[in-house]
């Protein structure tokens, strides 16, 4: 369609001049668009008509504002209107599934082997690993490389497709639990690490389509999997997929805002850290003495990380899946280390990966100071005080300086390169700190995931 339109000037006026029209918001929207504006507008008038009593003032408020908004993300980025949809279709296929009973779980064959949320997750997590072996073959592959980064694309979307599937389904399954059991599933350590990689997933995907570049994925991809490492190690040895009961502190419609907005910073920041990993890495692909190539090392430490610290999940030191995590994490830094000079020929300019690390910081700090803000009024209705310099507060605030203090540097006094991109590499351990460190090895008021 085109987006101008041109006519000759009025009679006695210069001919040789014409007047450009900008198209109208609303008249580049296509058929598709309001079909989808409609079925949105529509689910909406439903959950409002049929839900409303179950719902307080704030949670209406928070279901009115979500139509429009949901609208207009599906219109800003297009994609997003396909996965919001067959998100809806496939959640409420495993929700009428159940019938009202949990025990269908496990003789419905979809919801056995799909659409039950822990199921779905299941997918999730395996699609996530596909994905990310797929962009790094594409990486190393010199005929097939765009086809391969074009499948793990793919299979990425389809791997947050079936996260949000499982977000929905367990929403609804907590439900069956009982009344007052149910809730949002944003309220522990398994539950927000699915939202971390499916919104970090989702960002980056985002980013592939502004900048026609999939090259990216291949290191993006390694944090999100190092997530699903964890989760998946969650789940098996300490049971975490189960439904808990919230405490008290937890019951409130603030959770539904201030966590998810604290997730869009933790996972843009994560992703602005690959990024810059990427940036060091094509900066230094020539580079042959092992002192200087520091940027992998610390990535090596970054990702074996978890097996360090979870090392004793069994009663004799390291168990046989962090062994093997350890291994993969050292066998992927090798595979990086040795074909330095191959990748950097793939990534793409420096200055899309300095915009592209930039735009990420921007977006992630504009959240996470809203989640910071909704998180000190939520602390006074809760705790009767905005800021008890609680640990996670504490450490919350280290994270908001550490990236306020970057974006200073760079809107005031230019800061780019090198020196960015380290100062978001090192974000990721301080982020990554304030997210899981502070439940693992500090106790506070917000200790409702500890391990």
């Amino acid at each position: 369609m085109n987006n101008t339109s041109t006519f000759a000037g009025a009679p006695g006026a210069d001919s040789g001049k014409t007047i450009t029209l900008n198209e109208g918001y609303f008249a580049k929207r296509n058929a598709f668009d309001w079909l989808f504006a409609v079925l949105v507008l529509v689910g909406g008038v439903f959950a409002l008509s049929s839900y409303h009593s179950a719902m307080d003032e704030y949670e209406l408020g928070i279901l009115v504002g979500a139509i429009p908004s949901v609208i207009m993300m599906g219109w800003f980025w297009r994609p997003l209107r396909v996965l919001m949809l067959a998100v809806t279709a496939f959640s409420l296929l495993g929700v009428a599934s159940y019938e009202g009973s949990l025990a269908r779980a496990d003789s419905v064959f979809w919801l056995k082997y799909f659409l039950s949320s822990q199921s779905a997750i299941l997918w999730m997590s395996m699609l996530f690993f596909m994905s990310t072996i797929f962009y790094w073959i594409g990486m190393f592959s010199r005929r097939e490389g765009d086809a391969m980064a074009i499948i793990a694309s793919r299979l990425l979307w389809v791997a947050v497709g079936m996260a949000l599937i499982g977000t929905m389904v367990r929403w609804y399954e907590s439900y069956l639990l009982g009344a007052d059991i149910g809730h949002i599933p944003v309220s522990n350590l398994y539950e927000v690490f699915v939202m971390f990689c499916w919104m970090t997933a989702l960002f980056y995907l985002y980013f592939e389509a502004q900048y026609k570049t999939r090259a990216l994925g291949a290191f993006v991809m390694l944090v999100v999997s190092a997530a699903v490492g964890f989760l998946l190690w969650y789940t098996l040895v300490r049971g975490a997929h189960e439904i808990q009961p919230l405490v008290p502190a937890l019951k409130s419609w603030w959770m539904k805002l201030h966590v998810p907005a604290n997730f869009i910073g933790y996972g843009t920041f994560a992703l602005a850290a690959m990024v810059a990993f990427a940036y060091l890495i094509k900066q230094q692909a020539t580079e042959t003495k092992w002192y200087k190539l520091a940027p992998l090392w610390l990535l090596g430490i970054v990702l074996c990380f978890e097996p360090i610290v979870f090392r004793k999940s069994s009663a004799t030191g390291m168990s046989d899946y962090w062994a093997v995590y350890f291994g993969l994490s050292a066998l992927a830094i090798g595979g990086i280390l040795l074909g330095r000079r191959q990748l950097a020929a793939k990534l793409p300019s420096f200055e899309i990966l300095d915009d592209v690390m930039y735009k990420s910081i921007a977006v992630g700090f504009a959240f996470f100071t809203i989640a910071t803000v909704l998180g000190a009024l939520w602390a006074a209705e809760a705790w009767g005080g905005y800021w008890s310099w609680d640990p996670k507060e504490t450490w919350a605030l280290i994270v908001w300086l550490n990236y306020a203090a970057w974006l200073h540097m760079r809107l005031m006094k230019g800061l780019r390169g090198t020196v960015a991109a380290w100062w978001a590499l090192s974000g990721l351990a301080v982020t990554t700190f304030a997210f899981i460190g502070v439940n693992m090895f500090l106790s506070g008021l917000h200790s409702y995931g500890t391990l």
